[in-house]
C-alpha cells in the first residue's frame, strides 16, 4: 500500500544580539557560571516591566525579508500560557495573530522547488534544565532565559527528509550571512522540530506528529524518515496515529513518545499588556533592507560566473563565509602578481593545505597571522617554478605559524627551486652511486625505480630540484 508523507518543519533560532529580548541583562546562553546573566525582569519578579530589543525586532525583519515574507507593518506581542519549570514567568511573551512576518518562501538549492514560509516571529527563550545523575531531582539555570528567539514555521510542503535537511541547512547559511545567529545546532542555538503526518494516497492529510529539539541535520534526517516508516506500519495495522509530541533517541535511532500535543487554544493566548504594538513605515523597512547584504543564492551564482568553479568547489566556499572571502581576496593578489594563473591553486591550497594546518594547530585561519596575501604569494611562486610544491607545504607552515611572508621565507631560508641542469645532474649521479640496484632496475625497464631516485634527490636538495628536470636527467643518463 502507497503512503503519503508530509512535512512541515518549525525552526527555532537564538539570536545574537548584544542582550536579551526584554531587558539589559548579557546575552550569552554559553555561560558556564548558572544563574550569571539574570535580573528581576527576566526572572519575572512582581512590578518588573519588559522593554522589547530593538536589535532583536531588526534581526527578524531581516530574516523575513531575506526570505521574501510579507512585513506586518502593525505588530504585537502576547503571552503564551504554560507552566515549566525553567519558564520564570509561568508564561511566554511571544507571538500570536500578528507576528512580523508572514507568506515568505525559500527555493532549494538543488531542485529549485519552492517551500512555503507561513511565519516568522519572535518570543523569549526559556532556561535550561539540568537533570542529577541520580534521577530524582533537577536544577534550573536561568542564563538562557529571554535571550531573543526567533521562530520560522514552514506550510507542510515537504515529502522527502533530504528537502527538509536541505532547507534547513540553507536556512542556517542565510542566518549566518545575515549576521542574526551563529546557528550552531551542537550548541542548541538552532533547533529543528518537525511536523510528519502519513496518509494513503488519495486520502486527506493525516494526524500530525511532532519531533521535538533535533539539533543536527543527521538527527532530523533520521527522526522523518523513522517516523514515516513507524506511522505507516501503524497504518497498516490498522491503527490510528495519535497526535503527539516524541522526541529523538539518536543511540536507538528512533523516536519515543513525550505528551500529547496542545492545540493553539491551550495556551490562552491573550496581548501582552505590558508592551505597545509596533508599526513600521515604509522608509524603516527601506533601511532595514539597505542592510541585507550577498545571500548564499546570490553568491553561489557570482562565484560560478565570476570564477568559473565547479558546484563542488562553490558549496565548500559558500558554506563558510570567512574561507570564501579569503579565497576571492586571495584570488585578487594572485591576479595582480599572476594574470595567466590558475586559481584552482588558491582552491586546493586553501582547502586542504591550509585548512588542513588549522586542523592540526587547532587555530583558526582567522586567529592566526595567514593573510591571503601569503596564499596568493606561494601559488605564484609554485607557478613560475621558484618553489616545488614540496617546498610550498613547508613554507605554508611555517607562515601559518609565524606570520612571516612567504616571499621572506623563501629569500631568508634559501629555498628557491634549483633548475640549473648541471648543478641537479651532479645531485643525481651522487643519487645512482648510492643506488646502483635501483638505477640497474630503472635502466631495466622498471619505471615505478625512477620516483625512489626522485625522492632522494628531492631529499639531498631539501626539496628544492625541479621534479620535471630531475626527472628528464634521469631519463637522459638511462640512456
Amino acid at each position: 500500500m502507497n503512503y503519503r508523507p508530509t512535512i512541515g518543519l518549525e525552526i527555532h533560532a537564538e539570536l545574537s544580539t548584544q542582550s536579551k529580548m526584554f531587558c539589559d541583562c548579557k546575552n550569552d546562553p554559553m555561560e558556564i557560571d548558572p544563574n550569571t546573566n539574570v535580573c528581576p525582569i527576566c526572572m519575572a519578579h512582581p512590578g518588573t516591566l519588559p522593554k522589547a530589543n530593538r536589535e532583536a525586532i531588526e534581526m527578524v525583519l531581516k530574516t523575513g525579508l531575506a526570505l521574501n515574507c510579507q512585513i506586518n507593518k502593525l505588530s504585537k506581542f502576547d503571552r503564551k500560557n504554560y507552566f515549566y519549570p525553567d519558564l520564570p514567568k509561568a508564561y511566554q511573551i511571544s507571538q500570536y495573530d500578528k507576528p512580523f512576518c508572514l507568506d515568505g518562501f525559500l527555493i532549494l538549492p538543488s531542485s529549485g522547488k519552492k517551500i512555503r514560509i507561513t511565519r516568522i516571529h519572535l518570543e523569549e527563550d526559556t532556561g535550561k534544565l539540568c537533570h542529577a545523575g541520580d534521577g530524582k531531582h533537577s536544577l534550573v539555570d536561568f542564563n538562557r532565559a529571554g535571550v531573543p528567539l526567533m521562530e520560522l514555521v514552514t506550510e507542510p510542503d515537504f515529502s522527502l527528509a533530504q528537502d527538509v535537511v536541505e532547507f534547513a541547512h540553507e536556512f542556517q547559511l542565510i542566518l549566518r550571512y545575515l549576521g542574526v545567529s551563529d546557528g550552531d545546532m551542537e550548541k542548541g542555538h538552532l533547533r529543528i522540530e518537525a511536523n510528519t503526518s502519513v496518509a494513503k494516497d488519495g486520502d486527506p492529510l493525516g494526524t500530525k506528529v511532532e519531533v521535538k529539539n533535533l539539533n543536527s541535520f543527521k538527527a532530523v534526517f533520521g527522526a522523518i524518515n523513522y517516523e514515516i516508516e513507524r506511522q505507516s506500519e501503524r497504518l497498516t495495522e490498522g491503527e490510528t496515529i495519535k497526535q503527539e509530541t516524541r522526541g529523538w533517541d539518536e543511540t536507538k535511532g528512533e523516536t519515543f513518545s513525550q505528551r500529547s500535543k496542545e492545540e493553539a487554544h491551550d495556551y490562552r493566548y491573550f496581548p501582552e499588556p505590558d508592551l505597545p504594538p509596533f508599526t513600521f513605515s515604509d522608509q524603516y523597512l527601506k533601511e532595514v533592507r539597505a542592510k541585507i547584504s550577498e545571500l548564499p543564492k546570490q553568491k553561489r551564482d557570482r562565484l560560478s560566473s565570476q570564477f568559473n568553479l565547479s558546484d563542488l568547489q562553490r558549496d565548500v566556499l559558500i558554506n563558510d563565509m570567512y574561507i570564501s572571502d579569503f579565497f576571492e581576496e586571495a584570488v585578487s593578489e594572485f591576479k595582480s602578481l599572476n594574470d595567466s594563473g590558475d586559481i584552482d591553486l588558491i582552491f586546493n591550497y586553501l582547502t586542504s593545505d591550509l585548512k588542513g594546518v588549522e586542523s592540526e594547530r587547532g587555530i583558526l585561519i582567522s586567529q592566526s597571522g595567514f593573510k591571503p596575501i601569503f596564499l596568493a604569494q606561494i601559488a605564484d611562486m609554485i607557478t613560475k617554478e621558484k618553489i616545488s610544491s614540496r617546498v610550498a607545504k613547508d613554507v605554508l607552515i611555517k607562515s601559518f605559524d609565524t606570520g612571516e611572508s612567504p616571499e621572506n621565507i623563501v629569500k631568508n631560508e634559501g629555498l628557491t627551486q634549483i633548475s640549473d641542469e648541471l648543478e641537479i645532474e651532479t645531485v643525481v649521479q651522487s643519487v645512482i652511486d648510492d643506488n646502483q640496484k635501483v638505477w640497474y632496475d630503472y635502466k631495466n625497464g622498471k619505471e615505478s625505480a625512477v620516483q625512489f631516485l626522485i625522492g632522494q634527490v628531492m631529499a639531498k636538495t631539501k626539496g628544492k630540484s625541479n621534479p620535471a628536470v630531475v626527472k628528464n636527467i634521469f631519463g637522459k643518463l638511462s640512456k
